[in-house]
């Protein structure tokens, strides 16, 4: 088996896909849409990993909100400089919602941000 991809569901598709290319520096790997059954898939990931997880970005045309729930916790990036990345991703108008440090209990230094919608991504410092 071969993990392939996560699905989110996104309310506004085209701000989702600024977040995920122009913030996170992702690129859109494959788009298709289905007007008998109104939704639009668009698959983003980093196009240097063939081998690599992408994001399903999932849009209902007729779905104005979503309940969020308890049970997702978060997307995991490695970053190679978790200080560079988060000011980079101030930068690009993303939301820092941890700054960079270490782990509780442990020396891993992580951040979090948040995407348009409001799933958590974690940034873990690459050793």
């Amino acid at each position: 088996m071969k993990f392939l991809h996560t699905m989110i569901r996104v309310i506004d598709l085209e701000q989702s896909i600024e977040f995920y290319t122009g913030v996170l520096g992702m690129s859109v790997l494959n788009r298709s849409e289905n007007s008998e059954y109104r939704y639009t898939l668009v698959f983003v990931g980093y196009a240097d990993q063939a081998d690599g997880t992408t994001i399903e970005l999932t849009y209902n045309w007729d779905t104005k909100q979503y309940d969020m729930g308890n049970a997702f916790g978060h997307i995991a990036l490695g970053v190679d400089d978790i200080y560079a990345a988060c000011d980079k991703i101030k930068a690009s108008g993303g939301k820092v919602t941890r700054e960079p440090g270490p782990v509780k209990g442990g020396t891993t230094h992580i951040a979090f941000i948040t995407d348009p919608d409001g799933y958590q991504i974690e940034l873990i410092q690459a050793d």
